[in-house]
């Protein structure tokens, strides 16, 4: 059996090898391009997208288009990390919001009856590194994961094909067993 493929979008990230780690664990192998250079249309090598956290602002729509047509007109599962969920988010109209500074982990409840948290148990440690939160779930999307200090943690299109995650997944043993349960929903 040939092994999967996931195309990881860098969005500046400073944790790029790890991320690119966990999926290579997962039995992916991976590609990486950047932002600006995501094609236009997914080919058929591809059986994933992830989106990278970042270190720029999910807030610049026209920049970020090209990325979020690929990702809303794509038809495999896709996984927006900490920024990556924040792009996503924004261009289908979500509000996001300045907060406390967060780095380290922390505690968050999960939903789980959802796919991606079959490995986890209900309350989860994950790495965070942000002060952006997303304020609530676009039209599109519900919240799936939620702590004191963001009602969402975890996000999910309501065709349950994009997933984000406010947290670094590539960082605890919670991110790789929810990277593990969203690997199963593409290989």
């Amino acid at each position: 059996m040939a092994n999967s493929r996931v195309l990881v979008v860098n969005n500046g990230t400073l944790s790029l090898k790890q991320l690119r780690k966990r999926f290579e664990d997962l039995g992916s192998e991976t590609d990486v391009v950047d932002a600006a250079s995501a094609p236009g249309r997914l080919d058929s090598r591809y059986q994933a997208i992830v989106l990278s956290g970042t270190k720029v602002r999910a807030y610049d729509r026209d920049y970020y288009r090209p990325l979020t047509d690929l990702v809303m007109g794509a038809k495999v599962p896709v996984f927006g990390i900490c920024g990556g969920m924040q792009i996503i988010a924004f261009a289908n109209g979500g509000e996001l919001a300045e907060g406390p500074q967060r780095v380290g982990g922390y505690e968050v409840q999960v939903d789980k009856e959802e796919p991606i948290f079959s490995y986890v148990k209900p309350t989860v440690t994950v790495f965070h590194r942000h002060t952006l939160y997303l304020q609530a779930a676009p039209a599109g999307f519900r919240s799936i994961g939620r702590s004191e200090h963001a009602p969402v943690e975890f996000l999910r299109s309501e065709d349950g094909r994009i997933f984000g995650a406010q947290a670094h997944l590539e960082f605890r043993n919670d991110g790789m067993d929810i990277l593990r349960g969203f690997a199963e929903t593409y290989q």
